[in-house]
This record gives C-alpha cells, structure tokens and sequence, in this order.
C-alpha cells in the first residue's frame, strides 16, 4: 500500500467565496473512496483540481510517479457515427482483442460492439466511456456523479466492475445504495475541509452523528456549569471573606470552552401542502398503448391505481418510462384504447428537462409565488427555496443566470409548492445531494396524494414505493413483490448476463490469442464466479432473514387475534411459507456450487 495522490494545505476561491481553506487529504493504491458533501460543497471542484483541469490557489498536489489516472470525461469523446469497436480502438490504441475484453466487463460483445454509438442508449453510452477509461489501464478511477440518468440495471452492473477493480477510486454520488455497496471509505467535503473515514457511508453518517450528540451534550454540561459558577460569582463576590472564592469561579469560568460544531446537524425539511383524501380510483387504464406515431412503445396496458397510491414505475433506459409519465400528463397521445383519471383529479408533471422553458424575465421568488396554491404563505415558500439552495438574496437571482442544476431544483420546488392530488415525477431527485433526496423522500412519503414517479435512486424508491410498475420488452405491468424482490431478481439476471458475456469473450479469446494461457484464464473466471456466488449466497440470507421475520409476525398475529382470520392473511402466510422454500433451496445450491468452484480455483 502506497500513497498515490496527496493534497497538501490546498485552497480555492472563486471570487469572495472560499471552497477549500488548507485542505488535506492523502489516497492510497487500495481505498475505495465515496465522496459525499452538500450541493456546492466543492465535490466537482475537487475532482477536477485531482485531474488537472482546474489548478489550487495555495497549497501542493503531489502526485506519486506511479499515479495514472482514469477520469471519467464529462464530454463525450466519441464520435456518433463510429461503432463502439471503432471508437475504442481509435481512442485507446489498445488492439481488437483487448477492446472486446475490457467492453464484455459491461455486456458490450458480439454484435453490439458493432452498433453505431448513435444508437445507443445514455446508459450505453456511459458503459462506452467506462470501457475507454478502463483500457487506459490506471491505478486510480475518478468519476463524478457516474450515476445520474443511469438505469437500475446499469446501476448494478457499475457496482460489479467497481467490486472487480484491485486499483483505487474516488467517486462522487449522491445515490447513497451505491457508495454503500461499492466503497470502503468516505471522503465528505463540508465547510472548506477535506475528512476522510475508514468505513463506508452509512459507518461515517452513524459516526458524525455521534459525534454530534456528544458535541451537543458537552456544550450543554458546560452551559449547566457556567450557570452554575455565574450563581456563586453573583452571590459572593461583594463579601470580602468569599471575594477570593468568587475570583477562583471567575477563572474557572474562563477555562470552560465549548466545542465549535461547524455544522449544527439540523435535518433538510420539506413540507408539502397537504391535499384533500378522496376514496376511489386515481387511474385506470383499458387496453392502452403507447409511443409515436412510427414507434410503438407498449400495448396492451391494463392497470387500475387507487388514490393515495405511491407507484415506482422501473425499468431499463429506453424501455418507455418516460414516455409512459408523458402521455399519462397529456404531452403525448396515446396510440389506442384509453385512460382516465379519477374525478377531480389534479396532477402536476416534472420531466426531467422541464427547466429549459423556464421564463428568464422572472426571478426565483415570483416563479415559486405564481405556481403556489392559495394559502400558501411567503414564509412557506422561503422555506421551501432554502431547502432547495436558494437562501437569503439567492430568491432574487434571475431565472436567466440559474445553472441547468438550479433551474431543474426551481421547477421541483415550485410543484411541491402546488395542491395538485396527482404529482407526476421524471427523475426527480437529479441534481439533489443525498440529504435532500432523502428529505424529498420523506416529505413525498407523508404526502397523502397519489404519486407516480421514476427513480433509479434505490434509497428514494425504498422510501417511498408501495406499488411497482414495470415497463419492459413493449409492456407496462404491476410487479406481483416488493422492491426489494425487484432488485434483487435484477442482480441476479445481471450476474448470469456478465457471467455468460464474459466466458463467450474468454473462449473468443483463447482461440484467437496464442499469448494467453486457457487455463490460467478458466481460472480466473472460476474465481469471479465464486466471488458473485458468495455474494449472491449472502443476499439471499438477507431475503430469507426477512421472509422470516415476516413470516414469524403474522402467525403471531394469527395466533394471539384467532377471531380476526383473513382469507388475505392465510394466503400471506402460504406465499411466505414457498417463497421460504425456494431461497432456502436455491441457497442450498449456491453452497454446492462455492464448493465446486473452490475446488477448481484450487485445482
């Protein structure tokens, strides 16, 4: 273990604002790092000081000899007409085979490395440019914000090549499931300063808040025994036989000194008005289709939503969840049978480049003002604002001089700010840092509307979801379990995809490379494949734990409340006891197979 890159006292400015005041940090050849920090914070800022682009206005960045570094690029380095193969070749000057290697790493082979990028999906397109860093070969990964606009499915596959990667990386990401499941420390940059912690994200946040409490409690027995001394001082002080007594109380008081909570740890808030609860349906859909007039998206669309429902629609990038919010806010029409919202219902609509027909004359403030609905105070909308960054004088900027981020934070703020029953949401939590997603996330899930959004962020779904919609394949159907089943059954079809793409690769490979030796590469795969089989092993018990325990509260419901059986509750319980029965029996298999994949490894 070696340091590979150290900042050294580092400062920025921009303008009167200071980002960093004497910042340090050193990272080692085998730290997975997440970076985590409030909007504005210096994230992007640090990333880019890291890799060059921007230079430090005092301080050293020093940079081991060793150090090479893969940036993922912002802009897009390839030309839309080239293949993927093309531009990988041309970009790298890596040879054919070793493009193909490094491109099956993110289900790109066969065929598909012959796809014009064009074609392809931002999903896609992102894997593109993480093949063309990764052929770079470096030691250390700086990526930031890689995840925004991602699918879920692509989301797991990320989580697969970062767990494979034996150099370091820094990774900037507001989606918290992901430096969870990816990263061993925590980088948080927060008031000028630069901590790095040796655990993950959800160690670090446990930790800081600790620390808090303790700051909190330490303040206060300080406050309690000044108070205290302050009583003696005043009492005493004017008798001359208690005068040196009173004198020595002064002193202490002098040498009590708090401890300086640069951060006061208050919560992000935000409060949604409240809406009128109705009974009934808020959506049904009858043999309804979708997409454009030369493109069918989906068809055959039945779907009956109550009100109050909070409904995630998932799906791959390019599936149509987008297109579905559309037609469902009347942008788009549908292509056949219908659709029908419930009686006097309302709905507001957030797409994701809503901002762009912002008005420019208007100013923050009279934008959230005029989208309000009645009764909506000024004080309400203020709050609102700060928890969306706009604070103090920040609600008179002009629309106009707002960043596509800014602007995008206005237009979310300003539909909370509505009493629309229905609220449509297209990637909302885009351009938001973690502690606000997760406040959105509360607030939505105290809502007492009907909500419909799309979301890859796991922790804002989890929040939230009470119902799934799946688009896949050309259809749009309710998800018959849970989110957490939803995900796991996506990691578990995207450990079978890598595996199958990886080994035809490998066979590509051997039969084409005469440098590479068959066997040293057969096992190589066998111990990936172990390591996703122990990993797939250990979510499954998660799964049973808590099948388990579900299943353990309702027979003691059952047992102690015999008078209120349920036909629902009986037939809970038999799901329970199969669904039990198959983890159980596909965990008795992955243990059969970590047994045999052990043997080859070592054989």
């Amino acid at each position: 273990m070696e340091v590979l890159l150290q900042l050294k006292n580092i400062e920025k400015h921009y303008g009167a604002r200071a980002i960093f005041e004497k910042a340090s940090v050193a990272i080692n050849s085998d730290q997975k790092i997440g970076v985590i920090g409030r909007n504005g914070a210096g994230k992007s800022t640090l990333c880019r000081m890291m890799t060059g682009v921007e230079e430090v206005d005092g301080g050293e960045i020093v940079k081991n000899s060793l150090l090479r570094i893969g940036y993922l690029e912002q802009h897009d380095p390839y030309q839309l007409h080239e293949t993927i193969l093309e531009f990988l070749i041309r970009y790298t000057h890596r040879k054919e085979w070793k493009c193909g290697k490094i491109a099956a790493k993110f289900e790109m082979a066969g065929e598909l490395l012959n796809t014009k990028i064009e074609n392809l999906s931002g999903g896609y397109r992102t894997r593109v440019k993480l093949a063309a860093m990764l052929l770079m070969e470096p030691n250390l990964l700086i990526l930031d914000e890689p995840t925004n606009f991602l699918d879920l499915h692509t989301l797991i596959l990320l989580e697969e090549f970062f767990n494979d990667f034996e150099g370091a990386f820094l990774i900037v990401s507001h989606d918290r499931e992901f430096l969870k499941n990816t990263c061993t420390h925590t980088l948080e940059v927060e008031n000028g300063d630069l901590t790095l912690y040796p655990g993950n994200v959800e160690e670090y946040l446990a930790f800081k808040e600790e620390q808090l409490e303790h700051a909190l409690r330490y303040n206060k027995n300080i406050e309690d025994k000044r108070r205290q001394l302050q009583a003696f001082v005043d009492r005493f002080r004017a008798k001359a036989s208690k005068a040196a007594q009173a004198q020595s109380k002064l002193r202490q008081m002098e040498k009590l000194s708090r401890i300086e909570i640069a951060h006061s740890g208050k919560r992000v808030k935000i409060r949604i008005p409240s809406v009128e609860k109705r009974k009934g349906l808020a959506l049904q859909c009858k043999e309804f289709a979708i997409g454009y007039p030369n493109h069918l998206v989906a068809r055959h669309i039945h779907l009956a939503i109550p009100r109050g429902t909070r409904v995630a629609v998932l799906g791959d990038n390019g599936e149509g969840k987008t297109t579905f919010l559309r037609t469902l806010a009347g942008s788009l029409s549908p292509i056949s049978g219908t659709y029908r919202w419930g009686y006097g219902v309302e709905f507001g609509y957030y797409a994701q480049h809503v901002y762009s027909a912002l008005s420019s004359s208007s100013d923050v403030y009279s934008h959230l003002e005029r989208h309000a609905a009645e009764g909506v105070t000024r004080q309400d909308i203020l709050e609102t604002a700060g928890t969306f960054l706009f604070r103090g004088n920040d609600v008179e900027k002009k629309i106009s001089i707002l960043s596509g981020g800014e602007r995008a934070r206005l237009c979310l703020a300003a539909l909370l700010l509505t009493k629309n029953d229905v609220l449509l949401l297209d990637e909302p939590t885009n351009h938001l840092d973690f502690e606000t997603v997760e406040a959105l996330g509360g607030a939505l899930r105290d809502y007492n509307g009907t909500l419909f959004f799309v979301s890859h962020d796991r922790t804002f779904v989890n929040l939230l979801a009470t119902d799934i919609i799946e688009v896949r394949e050309g259809s749009i159907t309710r998800y018959p379990g849970s989110y957490q089943d939803y995900v796991y059954h996506l990691q578990h079809r995207v450990h079978v995809e890598v595996s199958a793409v990886t080994q035809t690769q490998s066979l590509r490979q051997e039969g084409s490379s005469p440098r590479m030796s068959s066997s040293h590469e057969q096992r190589k795969l066998w111990q990936v494949e172990l390591r996703k089989t122990k990993s797939e092993s250990k979510k499954i018990e998660t799964q049973i734990d808590r099948l388990t325990q579900e299943k353990n509260a309702l027979l003691a419901v059952l047992v102690a409340h015999v008078a209120e059986y349920s036909r629902e509750r009986y037939e809970r319980l038999q799901e329970l006891n199969d669904l039990l029965e198959k983890e159980e029996q596909k965990w008795l298999n992955l243990q059969a197979k970590m047994e045999e994949l052990s043997q080859k490894k070592e054989g």
